[in-house]
């Protein structure tokens, strides 16, 4: 592996719930980890620990200003994950629109009348019984 290679791939950065909360959180603003470590009930060194894990997969950059280590979102690495999960959408569409026009048509079947058949069954049932 070289050393230009990520440690770590966008899929095992983003199958933690803390990391994915702390992409969220810097999506919306650069921060330092002081100031990230107020959102988790976890240490800072447990913070850090994650950041640094999104930072080799390439979802995290930092910059120093002054004494301060400020983390912000990448997003560009995510276009992998989106690239992989538009494959697999088309199937979620086809079954979504299935179970709809499964949905659809009971619910026709439901709001119709009684037709002719349901009233002939009945009829001849009722004949068999006299």
């Amino acid at each position: 592996m070289s050393s230009s290679t990520a440690k770590h791939d966008v899929f095992q950065a983003i199958a933690d719930p803390t990391r994915r909360k702390l992409l969220q959180l810097l999506s919306e603003q650069e921060m330092p980890v002081t100031a990230i470590s107020r959102h988790f009930p976890i240490s800072r060194t447990a913070v850090s620990k994650h950041l640094r894990i999104l930072s080799e997969a390439g979802l995290v950059k930092e910059q120093r200003v002054g004494r301060e280590t400020r983390y912000r979102m990448q997003p560009e690495p995510l276009e992998e994950l989106r690239s992989w999960l538009a494959y697999y959408e088309r199937f979620w569409d086809n079954k979504l629109n299935a179970l709809k026009r499964l949905v659809e048509n009971e619910h026709q079947a439901e709001s119709q009348p009684a037709g002719p058949r349901l009233v002939e069954r009945e009829a001849g049932q009722s004949s068999k019984k006299g």
